[in-house]
């Protein structure tokens, strides 16, 4: 059976227009800092909206859950772009090291952590944590020129580092590398993903964090310390 991906992307766009509301969408243009177009839709209706019509569907194979996020990307909306991060946030088992090329172009027009971030730690994480071969994409991210880019090489092993696994050594490696950073959104995510970590293992953490104290920012230290035991706070902090 053929499939209307143009149909499925405008029954989104009809379900997110009509979640909307002005009041919320001048409230967020403004804390976004934002260029795009705001519909005022809640990210719950977002995500609902995206899920739901892919629930409603015939399933989508690779190229048309492509087909469907580049539809949805193309209008600069934001929540028509957040509904693209939704779905392929929902279908990161068909998604592979092969669409780096397709990630990296959303995140270098996203400009703003709240498409960056799910992005990174959703749809590249997923991909990341199956696929080695995304590994020297990753490190090409962590270099870049890009502040975003680099937020999302950080961000990437955020979820399986959350859970107790993943891969600390290369985010320890990205890290290490942008703790003089002065751009205050590497610098919250550093310390974002530690502190995310150590609610599981604060000892990896501490002695990771212990001997930098004094190189990293103010911002990263105070995300970063706070599921440590008073003892590694104190210590951390005394370090600085």
């Amino acid at each position: 059976m053929e499939v209307d991906v143009r149909a499925i992307a405008d029954g989104i766009d009809a379900d997110l227009v009509a979640a909307g509301t002005p009041e919320r969408a001048a409230k967020e243009a403004a804390y976004l800092k934002s260029e795009l177009l705001h519909y005022g839709t809640s990210v719950p209706a977002v995500r609902s909206a995206a899920t739901s019509a892919l629930r409603r569907g015939p399933a989508l194979d690779h190229d048309q859950i492509v087909e469907l996020a580049e539809l949805l990307w193309r209008d600069p909306v934001h929540e028509r772009r957040m509904a693209a991060v939704e779905v392929l946030s929902a279908s990161t088992d068909l998604l592979s090291s092969e669409d780096a090329d397709l990630l990296e172009r959303l995140l270098r027009e996203s400009r703003t952590w709240a498409l960056v971030d799910g992005l990174s730690a959703s749809v590249a994480g997923s991909i990341a944590e199956r696929d080695d071969a995304f590994g020297p994409v990753l490190d090409r991210w962590a270099s870049d020129d890009d502040p975003w880019i680099r937020r999302a090489a950080l961000l990437t092993p955020l979820v399986p580092l959350r859970r107790g696994g993943g891969d600390f050594e290369r985010f320890g490696r990205y890290a290490d590398a942008m703790l003089d950073e002065t751009e205050p959104f590497i610098r919250k995510a550093i310390g974002w993903v530690l502190r995310d970590t150590a609610k599981r293992r604060p000892d990896m953490v501490f002695e990771w964090l212990l001997p930098r104290a004094g190189q990293a920012s103010g911002v990263t230290v105070r995300e970063a310390v706070k599921p440590l035991s008073d003892e590694q706070r104190r210590a951390v902090l005394a370090a600085r």
